[in-house]
């Protein structure tokens, strides 16, 4: 009986076949390593990695510098979910079934309303009163982080105790141990519209992230909310969640268990200015992704000269049985290999200058000072006395750099893309050309 030949198995030969375009890529790269070729491919390297590299340290500047402003925002003023309309027989259940569901950190009751608050001497300033319970300052770890004490302490032990926003203080130009009233303030039918009795001693001046904060919120204890904002004054509950991005689930069960209430994300409070920020950021993405369009067409020249360049070979190898589809997968992998090195290379220097922003924005100070210091002895010494280091590279050096996983990796994939789908253009013009033209040119 004769020995059957047994055919080889798909996996090996695709493997095979793999193997080979990869050998014939990395052949070309070899013998092009003193070419026109080479260049273009080094430059388009480079181009790549510093494309990537830029846009990483960029994004991550821009969501250090926003994500002060959202998180003041979110763990201070408008937490991740506010529910009003919770009936008083019912606020009690409410709270049992937040701490029930495992997706919420913490619930906190407040009230809040408005004010124009006036100095012993009647300077006034238009302000937001928040009335809390007075340890959700020792209890609540990101509402604690983001209320940096400035001077005093955050004690509303007292009932007639307040605590002030830093700006809010100097506009108002009072500090620790002096007094404040609410000359004016919002409330229900009960409220006394204007009055000199709500006066209330400054115990301590805060700073957060956000500016509005600072120049306009106040805090007091609970107790004397209820005394002064009147009866039909709202109690409203600020919920923070374990993971911010579940705001959509979270407020489904809430609403469905608790259909009484009204559920309000943060994204719905504070749309107008976290929109402003995404449509911030987009342009920014938009405006150096450019980059990767400049390598791009690079890469594409680049590509149809090495295809023309090597016209005699790919005829060879189409004489010899070569699939078309497999000699243009010759290119496309080079085309792939350029981009993974450049956007590997480019996240690693990214990664390292988002961690160093302080040290390189200082350094960059010290530079620009020194070159200036120089060409100013150089041609007008006169006014060497009035160099100095540009204050705003210490304003970024302060600015702590944000790192998200998803994005580094979004923007490696773009970088990896771009080459990959110029080379995949590029060698369109493979398929256009037959073995006899070739050798006839030849």
């Amino acid at each position: 009986m004769k020995n059957r030949k047994e055919k080889p198995s798909k996996k090996n030969t695709l493997f095979s076949k793999f193997n080979w375009i990869y050998t014939v890529s990395n052949r070309f790269a070899r013998v092009d390593r003193k070419g026109r070729s080479a260049v273009t491919s080094i430059l388009a390297t480079l181009g790549i990695c510093f494309g990537v590299m830029t846009l990483i340290t960029v994004i991550s500047i821009m969501n250090g510098f926003q994500m002060n402003f959202i998180d003041a925002i979110m763990e201070v003023s408008s937490y991740h979910l506010r529910v009003t309309e919770v009936p008083e027989q019912k606020q009690k259940e409410f709270v049992e079934l937040c701490t029930d569901n495992k997706g919420i950190l913490s619930v906190t009751s407040f009230y809040e309303a408005q004010t124009l608050m006036t100095d012993e001497t009647g300077k006034e300033s238009a302000a937001m009163v928040r009335a809390i319970d007075p340890a959700v300052y020792q209890n609540d770890a990101g509402f604690n982080k983001e209320v940096q004490l400035v001077a005093g302490s955050f004690d509303l032990s007292h009932p007639d105790s307040i605590v002030l926003g830093y700006t809010l203080a100097r506009q108002l130009r009072v500090g620790i141990g002096e007094t404040v009233n609410f000359l004016v303030l919002s409330g229900g039918n009960d409220v006394t519209l204007l009055s000199q009795d709500r006066t209330f001693v400054i115990t301590g001046l805060f700073k957060t992230g956000y500016s509005d904060i600072n120049s306009s919120y106040c805090f007091i204890s609970q107790e004397a909310g209820e005394k002064y904002f009147g009866k039909d004054a709202q109690k409203i509950y600020g919920i923070k969640l374990k993971n911010s991005q579940e705001d959509a689930r979270v407020t489904a069960a809430l609403q469905k268990n608790a259909p009484y209430a009204q559920v309000q994300s943060w994204r719905d409070y504070n749309k107008t200015f976290f929109g402003a920020l995404r449509i911030e950021k987009n342009m920014l993405l938009l405006l150096v992704a450019l980059i990767f369009v400049v390598v791009g067409i690079n890469i594409y020249n680049g590509m149809r000269r090495l295809v023309y360049e090597r016209r005699g070979e790919i005829a060879i190898f189409s004489a010899i049985g070569a699939e078309n589809k497999d000699i243009k997968a010759i290119f496309i992998v080079r085309g792939f290999t350029t981009g993974a090195i450049g956007a590997f290379f480019g996240v690693i220097l990214g990664l390292l200058l988002s961690v160093n922003t302080g040290f390189m924005f200082n350094a960059a100070a010290r530079l620009m000072y020194w070159l200036q210091y120089a060409v100013t002895a150089i041609f007008n010494r006169a006014n060497l006395v009035y160099i100095q280091e540009n204050s705003s590279y210490a304003v970024y050096a302060n600015i702590p750099a944000r790192i998200f996983f998803r994005e580094v990796v979004m923007i490696a994939l773009f970088g990896i893309a771009s080459p990959l789908l110029a080379s995949w253009v590029a060698s369109k013009n493979v398929l256009k050309m037959t073995v006899a033209e070739v050798l006839h040119h030849e």
